[in-house]
């Protein structure tokens, strides 16, 4: 066994350099959170068991290649499989990931090989888009292409033969390129621009006052809603509206308060309900929006559970 991993607080500091890219690389695999959480946690335990594996020399491609199998383990326990999708509404593990924990995935004097977390690895459409790959050919296409790692190290971490990861990768990208949004400006490596957060602003100002007009005024025709893990969706300005001329109007439930934040490099509002005779306004949603030409594309609905990754509080005082 190396020496370099003898002890559990030398091994604490050398595998937590990574975990938190360990937990990002598990969440492209699963698009959940919350599993990718419990895949991280494993992965660590396994690499803690199997430490005498290690050969002191590349601590980070070894910790990536036990969390690839432990996501592939997982994956194939589950009864969930490569989906034929349509839109999010087909995911219904689909959970948004905090911009202020995938900004702590960064190069360091330490790790100068990190990966930046670019937006068009991480966005909604492009994770949704990966989860109708097989799971190797998912495993191959995040190595090679978002990774950047080369055909004889992807082959290490699929523990397979180099024209058999080149082929699991190809197919990957011909089927990716499908999938994914025809114009390149979809999906360029940037955070929110200014035009987005205006949007955003306006967004949240229309939700607050429930002014359907003014929500409606800048969502594109054929803007799309959909609710993970509802199978739910509304395609088109009139299905939109409608839905929102119940929910912000006919079927009131109280007042809005939505607050700015970003999940996967997108802009996004989470929003507090303070229900009819409530004193506080409670953790209610997240809207991601996928912003196209100034106008909302698409908006992606979640539940409120991950209000505190995002460092959210669970209540916001009236007033």
């Amino acid at each position: 066994m190396s020496t370099a991993i003898a002890d559990r607080t030398t091994f604490e500091q050398l595998a937590g350099r990574h975990r938190r890219e360990l937990h990002v690389h598990c969440y492209r695999m699963l698009a959940s959170f919350d599993e990718a959480e419990d895949a991280t946690q494993e992965t660590l335990l396994r690499a803690w068991r199997g430490r005498g594996t290690f050969d002191g020399v590349a601590v980070r491609a070894w910790l990536y290649r036990i969390a690839t199998n432990v996501c592939l383990d997982m994956l194939r326990r589950s009864s969930r499989r490569a989906v034929s999708l349509q839109s999010h509404a087909d995911l219904p593990w689909l959970q948004p990931y905090p911009d202020r924990l995938l900004d702590e995935v960064a190069p360091s004097d330490e790790e100068p090989d990190a990966v930046v977390v670019e937006r068009e690895t991480i966005e909604l459409a492009f994770l949704a888009a990966l989860q109708v790959l097989p799971a190797r050919q998912r495993a191959a296409l995040i190595a090679r292409d978002v990774l950047g790692w080369s055909a004889n190290e992807t082959a290490e971490l699929l523990e397979t033969s180099v024209p058999a990861a080149n082929s699991a990768l190809q197919r990957a990208r011909a089927t990716m390129h499908d999938r994914l949004p025809p114009r390149r400006a979809d999906w360029d490596a940037r955070r929110p621009t200014a035009e987005e957060r205006e949007v955003l602003a306006r967004f949240i100002d229309a939700h607050e006052r429930c002014d359907v007009a003014a929500a409606t005024s800048i969502a594109a025709e054929d803007i799309r809603i959909t609710m993970p893990p509802y199978p739910m969706r509304f395609d088109g300005l009139e299905q939109v509206a409608e839905l929102m001329q119940r929910g912000l109007v006919e079927q009131s439930e109280g007042d809005w308060r939505l607050v700015p934040t970003v999940a996967n490099r997108m802009p996004t509002a989470a929003s507090y309900l303070r229900r009819h005779g409530d004193r506080e306004f409670r953790a209610f949603k997240f809207d991601v929006l996928r912003i196209r030409d100034g106008r909302i594309a698409e908006i992606t609905t979640f539940g409120p559970e991950l209000f505190d990754a995002f460092g959210l509080p669970a209540t916001l005082a009236a007033g």
